[in-house]
């Protein structure tokens, strides 16, 4: 079963990812780790980076797989996804911009951009923990419903729903929101040996309850995680609203040994 959290802000929850990640990476100097953007992230990267800096981890030999990125959108754009995790991850952390991919969206080598970036995942020997933000959809990375819980990544068309969602960050104008994107497929999600989703707000609760309580269904791509042997699903009480068991939820974390990490 997947395990879920339920806190009481951003901040907590980043706290948690962090502690896990940070741990990580004591354990495994040149872990991978698999990086998704969007706002729900943002927290968790934070709380990172300060426990990074606090306890000076070594991060120097730290690899990363960026989810998505946009087709045809210049690298150099701030709201492209390398510009994204640059700003976001690597930069704060301290990584090495060098070790850290994001798939190619160059409109011109992208119909094989999918192969490739599987391939380089697998060479780099697996995601070893990937964070997950979901849409009002449910949809995981670009993984708009209807995705193949098997797909390894490639291109798909966005949702109108999910232009719109996007268009805060290109100044809430929809015609300069790509209609196309690489991304990772679930199937490659799902080859990552730890998931953390993370989820806030009230506007998320329909798709993170589909996704931990409903049936397993390509309709709702995040629920492909109830598949996964290691998922944690980490979100508000708005986005928990919802969820019929969220009693158990809470109960089940706050009765967690000290020696179970997430």
């Amino acid at each position: 079963m997947t395990e879920i959290i339920i806190v009481k802000s951003q901040e907590e929850a980043g706290r948690i990812y962090a502690r896990c990640t940070a741990d990580l990476i004591r354990r495994k100097p040149d872990c991978v780790l698999g990086l998704a953007t969007g706002s729900s992230p943002l927290a968790a990267y934070q709380a990172l980076a300060d426990l990074v800096h606090k306890e000076g981890i070594d991060v120097s030999q730290v690899r990363g797989f960026a989810l998505d990125e946009y087709a045809g959108l210049d690298p150099a754009h701030p709201q492209s996804y390398r510009s994204t995790i640059d700003r976001t991850v690597v930069k704060p952390l301290g990584l090495d911009p060098a070790k850290v991919r994001v798939p190619n969206g160059n409109l011109e080598t992208i119909k094989d951009a999918g192969r490739v970036y599987d391939q380089a995942i697998e060479d780099a020997g697996g995601v070893d923990l990937q964070i997950l933000g979901i849409g009002t959809d449910g949809h995981i990375g670009f993984n708009e419903p209807g995705s193949s819980l098997t797909s390894g990544t490639r291109i798909k068309t966005l949702t109108e729903q999910t232009r719109i969602d996007n268009a805060r960050f290109f100044d809430n104008d929809m015609d300069q929101v790509p209609t196309h994107c690489i991304t990772q497929g679930i199937g490659t999600i799902l080859k990552a040996r730890q998931l953390v989703l993370l989820a806030f707000g009230a506007g998320k609760a329909e798709a993170v309850a589909e996704s931990v309580e409903g049936g397993i269904s390509s309709f709702c791509p995040a629920s492909a995680l109830q598949m996964h042997p290691h998922a944690t699903v980490i979100v508000d009480e708005a986005a928990a609203s919802r969820l019929r068991n969220r009693d158990y939820y809470k109960w089940a974390y706050a009765n967690k040994p000290d020696w179970q990490s997430i």
